[in-house]
C-alpha cells in the first residue's frame, strides 16, 4: 500500500511511499524528449516533455510508478485491488494501457487543466504488459502544484474527482476518504479547550492533545487522515532543504515499518520515500535502508537524447561518527565497515 503527498512552499513538491513487502529492483529513470513511446493502442509518439521517476524498466521501457515531467506535472500510481477495474478497449476513444497511463499524459500535458481534458477522451482499457506482468489494480493522482486530480477506474467509468487535500492512499475509494474527514473535525494543532461539561474545569495534561484521536495505524484509511493532517498543518522555510527535509517528515508520519504488517509473501513496509521539487526537476529518495536523502537532477542529463537513463538505488545505510578516527572532522561508515 502507498501514501502520496503534495506539498507547496517556493517550490512545488510531489512525492509518496512506495509500501509493499518486496522490490522489483526499481531505478531513478529519466526519459529524454526523443525516446520513442509506441504506444498499444495510442500511437507512437516520437517526441515529447522529458519526464523523471522511479520506474522498473523491463524490455527497454519506463514502467513508472511516479514521475514528474519537465513542465511541473506529476503523476503516482497507487494500488487499488478489488475496485479498479479496467474495461475492453473503446474504438470511438483513446485507450491506454494502465502501464501507459503515466508516461502517456506527462509526455504532452502541461499541468492539471491539459490532463483532464485528455481524461475525457480516454479508457483505461485492460491489457498486460507481458504475461509475466499482468495488469496492476490502480488509481492515480495528478497534480501540478495549483490543482490535483484523482482518476479511478471502476466498473460504472472512469471517475475523475478533484482532490483539495493533495493526498491519496488506497482502498476504499477517495470518495470515501474525504467523507471520512469529517469524523476529524474536531482535532487540532491548538491547545484543545475543554467541552465535556459546564459543570467542571478540564485541563490539558500534556501537550499534543488537541490531536488526540488522530490515528496511527497502518490502514489506507488511517495513513490519509494522518498524512492530511500533518501536511496540511505542516510548517517549513522555504529553502531546498527546508521544504525538502519537511516532506520527508511528512511522509514519515505514514511510513512502514518491518515486521508491522504481515502478508503472505513476507512483511510490507516503505521500500522508498520520494520526493520531487517539480520547479527545478530534481527527484530526491530514501530507502528502508538508506535514511541519506539522495538527488537525481532532471536537467544534469542530455534531455534531447534517446535513450533511457536509470539509476540504481543507493540501498545501504550509512552512519557518520562525529568523533571518529580522523579527529573533529569524523567518519563515516556502513554495513560494510
Amino acid at each position: 500500500m502507498c501514501t502520496a503527498v503534495t506539498y507547496k512552499t517556493k517550490d512545488r513538491y510531489f512525492g509518496r511511499n512506495l509500501d509493499y513487502e518486496y522490490s522489483y529492483s526499481e531505478t531513478v529513470t529519466i526519459t529524454p524528449r526523443n525516446y520513442p513511446f509506441s504506444f498499444r493502442c495510442a500511437g507512437k509518439r516520437e517526441t515529447h516533455f522529458a519526464m523523471i521517476g522511479m520506474a522498473f524498466v523491463q524490455s527497454g521501457y519506463p514502467l513508472y510508478y511516479d514521475a514528474v515531467n519537465e513542465k511541473g506535472l506529476w503523476m503516482a500510481g497507487l494500488n487499488f485491488p478489488g475496485n479498479a477495474f479496467y474495461p475492453e478497449k473503446d474504438d470511438a476513444k483513446t485507450n491506454v494501457a494502465p502501464f501507459e497511463l503515466i508516461p502517456y499524459l506527462l509526455s504532452f500535458c502541461q499541468n492539471v487543466a491539459e490532463a483532464r481534458a485528455a481524461l475525457k477522451d480516454l479508457v483505461i482499457f485492460r491489457e498486460n504488459f507481458s504475461d509475466a506482468l499482468p495488469c496492476s489494480p490502480l488509481h492515480w493522482i495528478v497534480a501540478d502544484g495549483e490543482e490535483c486530480l484523482v482518476v479511478e477506474p471502476m466498473k460504472d467509468g472512469l471517475r475523475i474527482y478533484e482532490n483539495p487535500v493533495g493526498i491519496l492512499t488506497n482502498n476504499p475509494p477517495f470518495e470515501f476518504h474525504l467523507t471520512n474527514l469529517s469524523n476529524y473535525l474536531n482535532l487540532t494543532r491548538e491547545e484543545p479547550k475543554s467541552r465535556f461539561s459546564s459543570s467542571f474545569e478540564l485541563r490539558p495534561y500534556s501537550r499534543g492533545m488537541g490531536a488526540i484521536g488522530l490515528p496511527g495505524d497502518l490502514s489506507s484509511a488511517s495513513r490519509f487522515v494522518k498524512a492530511a493532517f500533518t501536511k496540511l498543518n505542516s510548517v517549513s522555510g522555504e529553502s531546498e532543504v527546508e521544504s525538502v527535509s519537511q516532506f520527508f517528515h511528512i511522509l514519515s508520519s505514514v511510513e512502514q515499518q518491518m515486521g508491522c504488517c504481515r502478508v503472505e509473501k513476507g512483511f510490507e513496509h516503505t521500500i522508498y520515500s520520494a520526493c520531487c521539487n517539480a520547479d527545478r526537476g530534481i527527484y530526491y529518495y530514501t530507502t528502508y535502508r538508506n535514511s541519506r536523502i539522495v538527488g537525481v537532477d532532471l536537467h544534469r542529463e542530455d534531455l534531447d537524447a534517446a535513450d533511457l537513463v536509470s539509476y540504481p538505488l543507493l540501498g545501504q545505510e550509512e552512519f557518520f561518527l562525529q568523533n571518529g578516527q580522523t579527529g573533529k572532522n569524523g567518519r563515516a561508515f556502513s554495513e560494510k565497515g
